[in-house]
């Protein structure tokens, strides 16, 4: 895979503004990117045909380095994975795999109904025997506009390269998603 990119440490001292209570989540500590990419691959394992996944966190938490270690899970070349903050959304399309992977960044937005301009409800139509996994960076910006069916996932930066996950499943087919995960997660340190 080349050389291995530390997590993005902008902001590092940014605190974290959680919207989801943990005590409803699940939690995965992350000590390092190798830790990510794992957790990344179990992840690609159990997701849905269509899944939409959303990323929350302060600036350099992570969230465009597990959306990398997603892609590459899939075979799709991580490289080509770029924070999408002023394109807002990226299409990376796998014939080989049947798979659309959509990577959206919502910094920029400021109302739900400037989605429409960004090519949203297209983007998230893939030709029908296709797999179509979405991650929204930034949900909050467009949080109408969502499904109610969603996995959520806020990253909480604990240290130069460690990161706390915290997984929350909101709709049965993202349920099953945490049970088959659930072996994978390590208890959190103190």
């Amino acid at each position: 895979m080349g050389r291995r990119n530390p997590l993005n440490q902008k902001a590092l001292s940014m605190p974290l503004h959680k919207t989801m209570n943990s005590n409803d989540s699940m939690i995965q500590d992350i000590a390092c990117l190798q830790d990510l990419e794992c957790f990344a691959s179990k992840l690609a394992e159990h997701l849905p045909q269509s899944a939409l996944v959303t990323l929350e966190g302060d600036l350099g938490a992570g969230k465009t380095t597990f959306v990398k270690a997603v892609a590459n899970a899939v075979g799709i070349d991580p490289s080509t994975v770029t924070s999408p903050t002023f394109n807002l959304i990226t299409i990376h399309e796998s014939h080989d795999i049947m798979l659309r992977f959509i990577h959206a960044d919502m910094y920029r937005l400021t109302d739900p109904d400037e989605l429409i301009e960004t090519g949203w409800d297209s983007a998230l139509t893939a030709p029908p025997e296709y797999r179509c996994w979405t991650f929204v960076e930034w949900p909050q910006r467009i949080a109408p506009a969502l499904p109610a069916e969603r996995l959520c996932i806020t990253f909480e930066v604990t240290g130069e390269s460690s990161r706390r996950l915290y997984l929350h499943a909101l709709g049965s087919k993202y349920q099953s998603v945490e049970t088959n995960i659930s072996n994978f997660i390590k208890p959190p340190r103190p």
